[in-house]
């Protein structure tokens, strides 16, 4: 009598209510068919998403997204981050996650979004499984490209109900670009620069990246313009000291982005073998710029793009 009453609650629960309703995770819902969504889209790992209604208890696994939230005014909607979430300084209070430990936190957390980028569901796959299984909704984002920056918000806020802030975002983020193209369009007398993506192996940016795309934005000539990627999809292209040295005499600026793929220092880079002939190093025109700033799909980025124009043309551009 007791296995015939289970069997009828079994029955009723999965005739009335999606599978994963009845699992753990606090009876959180798969995502919604498309025609009862209000939220759909196919994410950047090809998969469908529909929802019935914007998101406000988001775990985000990327720091770019974080970043981004807040500044289309969705920060209040986020519960927690990476362990790479660090700006704004606002997110600092957030519980951190890690997509290589146990995605229990997360489930235990009850979030009714957890936001990914490509990247993370290639590297952890069980990881974002076990979470989707609680009933966990996932969204996969990126902006590969300069061109993909817009989708990319608009996808964002579209999750969080913000898409007039997004707007009006994109709108200042546009405009500002502008600005820098229309002035440095002007200069007839150019900069050559080098962009060191890595130390390791003299690695630079890749043909199309955005730090490709803000060197060309603020007027620069990039020496290694034409980099293919070392993966597809990357920013970073090999380039190498001996390539890099046969052009010493031609660097007028060498930037340096700083961050976890590059911890360089000046001292350091003076003292590598040969880089006493780079132009530029000879006369102190050497660029370091944070590589959030400027490799991160975020409104940073036009930050970074001033930051590099006021370098390269700094009777141009007022600080």
């Amino acid at each position: 009598m007791k296995i015939a009453r289970g069997l009828l609650l079994l029955s009723i629960c999965t005739s009335f209510f999606p599978l994963t309703s009845c699992a753990r995770g606090g009876g959180k819902t798969a995502p919604s068919p498309a025609e009862d969504a209000s939220i759909s889209f196919t994410d950047d790992d090809g998969i469908r998403i529909n929802l019935p209604e914007k998101r406000s208890r988001i775990i985000s696994l990327y720091s770019a997204h974080t970043e981004n939230l807040f500044a289309i005014g969705a920060g209040g909607a986020l519960i927690g981050g990476h362990t790479t979430c660090t700006y704004p300084p606002e997110a600092a209070s957030f519980a951190i996650y890690d997509y290589n430990g146990d995605p229990e936190y997360i489930i235990a957390a009850e979030p009714d979004l957890v936001l990914v980028r490509p990247f993370i569901r290639r590297r952890s796959p069980n990881y974002l499984a076990e979470i989707e299984m609680a009933g966990i909704p996932v969204v996969s984002l990126y902006a590969e490209t300069l061109g993909d920056f817009d989708e990319y918000i608009r996808r964002l806020a579209q999750l969080t109900g913000t898409e007039t802030e997004a707007e009006q975002q994109l709108a200042l983020f546009r405009r500002g670009l502008d600005q820098v193209r229309t002035v440095t369009g002007g200069i007839t007398e150019k900069q050559i620069v080098f962009f060191e993506s890595t130390e390791a192996e003299i690695r630079t940016a890749a043909e199309g990246s955005l730090p490709a795309l803000a060197i060309e934005i603020a007027g620069g000539v990039n020496i290694a313009s034409g980099a293919l990627p070392v993966t597809r999809g990357s920013s970073i292209a090999p380039f190498g000291a001996e390539k890099l040295l046969q052009h010493a005499d031609e660097i007028d600026v060498y930037i340096v982005q700083r961050g976890s793929m590059n911890s360089s220092t000046g001292t350091a880079l003076a003292a590598r073998p040969g880089y006493h002939a780079i132009k530029a190093i000879q006369n102190n025109r050497v660029l370091y710029i944070d590589e959030k700033q400027i490799s991160s799909p975020t409104f940073r980025y036009l930050s970074g793009v001033q930051e590099i124009a006021r370098f390269l043309y700094p009777a141009h551009f007022s600080k």
